[in-house]
Order: structure tokens, then sequence, then C-alpha cells
């Protein structure tokens, strides 16, 4: 047995009650279970429908979300997140090389990292080299003044952890950025990088071993291994290339607003919904939230 949801922006509710039945009658699917009014509906499917991508690119142009996925062990019990541009709306690094005067050459460097294009370790070490001598206090001013949280986050957050759900997160970014976005979004841990400090300066380089890619499969391994869970009991949620592989080993992977190298690659993909699209996909419905 299979789940469709669809979904779309809470913030500009736009599913048609005619859309989901019609979809639902076309593909012989169960009765439509809403779980926001025009938000988000689900309805079960006996087996995948051989036009799935092409109904889900057809809805793509309509600001709808299409998720088909197993009906089996939905709803999680552990959440996986990449910080930057997934947590948060910006990416952290590039709003410190704003501050250094090097951001249009930083965002290009990002972007084609994200992308996949640029091995990520010497991308990195690169974009840190160029931030070298920025006042350590340049830190705490960007994230009071040019991080915001992604829309959902502490909804996500707190119906999974009420639910009794572990939360990760796990960066390519800082330290310094995310202890302060897992405090306030209530993270049980969370794995970044260091930037290296010298007389209250930025010294252009970062702690070693730089956690990339393969650090986040092995966070998924370690904290599951650790919590007796299994891989599939995972919910994971990044969007760049050093997400792929954390997002296709666990349970479910969510491209979230992904580089379209990425989305390619992934089964569940987000284009239109915030954080709380993690939610329905697992079945919640929008009463259920907390936060």
């Amino acid at each position: 047995m299979y789940i469709a949801t669809l979904l779309c922006n809470p913030a500009k509710p736009c599913i048609d009650p005619a859309l989901v039945e019609s979809l639902r009658n076309a593909w012989g699917g169960g009765a439509a279970l809403w779980l926001a009014p025009d938000v988000a509906a689900e309805f079960d499917l006996e087996s995948l429908p051989e036009n799935q991508w092409q109904v889900w690119e057809d809805l793509q142009g309509l600001g709808v979300d299409l998720v088909l996925q197993p009906a089996h062990n939905r709803r999680k019990k552990m959440l996986l997140a990449d910080m930057d541009s997934t947590m948060i709306e910006q990416e952290c690094i590039d709003e410190l090389a704003e501050e250094a005067g090097v951001g249009t050459r930083v965002k290009e460097i990002t972007a084609r990292a994200m992308n996949g294009e640029l091995d990520f370790d010497g991308a990195l070490t690169e974009r840190v080299g160029l931030l070298k001598d920025l006042p350590e206090s340049v830190i705490s001013e960007v994230l009071d003044n040019r991080i915001t949280l992604m829309p959902g986050g502490r909804q996500l957050l707190a119906t999974m952890k009420a639910d009794g759900a572990y939360a990760a997160l796990v960066s390519g970014g800082f330290t310094a950025f995310t202890a302060r976005i897992a405090a306030e979004l209530g993270f049980d841990e969370n794995r970044a990088n260091t930037l290296l400090v010298a007389d209250g300066k930025l010294t252009g380089e970062a702690g070693r071993p730089i956690l990339g890619r393969e650090a986040k499969v092995e966070a998924l391994e370690q904290i599951t291994a650790k919590l007796s869970i299994s891989e599939e009991d995972v919910i994971a949620v990044g969007d760049g290339a050093n997400d792929l592989g954390m997002l296709l080993r666990a349970g479910a992977g969510v491209a979230l607003h992904a580089k379209p190298s990425v989305a390619a690659q992934c089964e569940i993909r987000i284009n239109h919904g915030d954080l709380t699209a993690l939610l329905y996909i697992q079945g919640y419905a929008r009463d259920q939230f907390k936060g």
C-alpha cells in the first residue's frame, strides 16, 4: 500500500478539492483525507502509477508538490537535518562573506559546491580562506541581523519531539551557527565545522577534519546505532550535493527547495511547501502540530 500526498505553500493555499478528487479517481485511490484545508491532502493507493513523475511535473506548474511513498512506517523516530538553506533561509558563509566584502566570489563558489560541481572540502577551504582577519564578533552580528529561520521549522521540531522523535542538526557550515539554531529550535544535538580564531579574528582556516557529505552519512549511522533504531526510521532533509548521501540512505530523504541535480536523485521533492511538508508526508494533520 502507498500514500499519495499533495501539498503546497501554507502561506499560499492553492489545492482545489476538485484536483484531489480528479487525481484520486484517475489513479483508483482511496477516499481523500484533508490534513489541512486547501494546503495538504492524501489518499492511499494499491500500487505506484506509471505516470507518477509526469503528474508531478504537471502539478509543479500549479504550485503543488506530490509525494508518493510506502504507507508502512511513515511516521519517523528521528529527524536528520541540514542547516543552511534548509532550517535557515540563508547560507551562513555567504552572509559572513558579505561582511568581509567578498560576497560575490563566495556565493559563486557556494552555489557550485551545493550543485555538486566542486569538491566540497576544497570549496569550503577556499571560501573560509577568503574570510581571513574578519573579526569574530561579526558572527554574532550575522546571526542577529542576517539569519532567518525557514518557515515551519518550529512546528516540525516541536511536533516530532512531542511524539518522541530525536532531532539532529548536521551541517557543512559552522558550529558558531549550528549551536544557536539547534538551541533555538530544540535539536537534541548538532554537528558542524569549526571556524578557527586567533586574537579575536578568523584565521582563514577551518578545523580538521572537514564535515562534508561522508560525515553526514556517518552521523546517520552513529546516531541510529546509539538510539537502536534503523535508518528506515529516519527522515532526512537537505538541499545540497553534500546532503545526498544521507538523503539516499534515510527511510525518507526530502530534497527541500533543492538544487536541480540533487532533487533529480531523490524520490521526495518539496519545491513549494515549507518545513511543515515533512509533517504532512508523515501523516500529521494541521491540528496535530505543536509549536
